[in-house]
């Protein structure tokens, strides 16, 4: 059974920054491109981060330059550096990852619990 735990969020003040990590266990092949979505009260959930499996990366407008993503494959984790952050941050942070695992042995979408971070002074 492969599980995405997220860990990291808090509360945290305006212009401050916060590390999220997420750790993927469970019977793991190979995780293919890994996500960090955000979802703010009242709001849809929106996609924030990309990585890939070659360490290619990508995010959307609002926070680029204040968030990167990275990964460590040997410990199969994903962190997300945010800097800079502003009350408009404040959102439940989703680990998602596309995850080869034992005995299926193709790619399946996985998520994590989400971690809540608050930005407010």
């Amino acid at each position: 059974q492969v599980r995405l735990v997220e860990s990291g969020g808090g509360l945290e003040h305006p212009g401050g920054s916060l590390r999220l990590s997420c750790a993927a266990s469970g019977s793991i092949v190979s995780i293919n491109a890994m996500r960090w979505y955000r979802q703010a009260p009242g709001k849809e959930r929106e996609l924030v981060a990309t990585i890939t499996s070659g360490g290619g990366t990508n995010y959307a407008d609002s926070v680029k330059g204040r968030f990167g993503v990275s990964r460590d494959g040997a410990e199969n984790t994903m962190y997300l550096q945010m800097n800079s952050l502003k009350p408009e941050d404040t959102a439940i942070y989703y680990c998602n990852a596309d995850i080869i695992s034992s005995p299926a042995f193709y790619a399946m979408n996985y998520w994590g619990k989400g971690t809540l971070v608050t930005v407010s002074s």
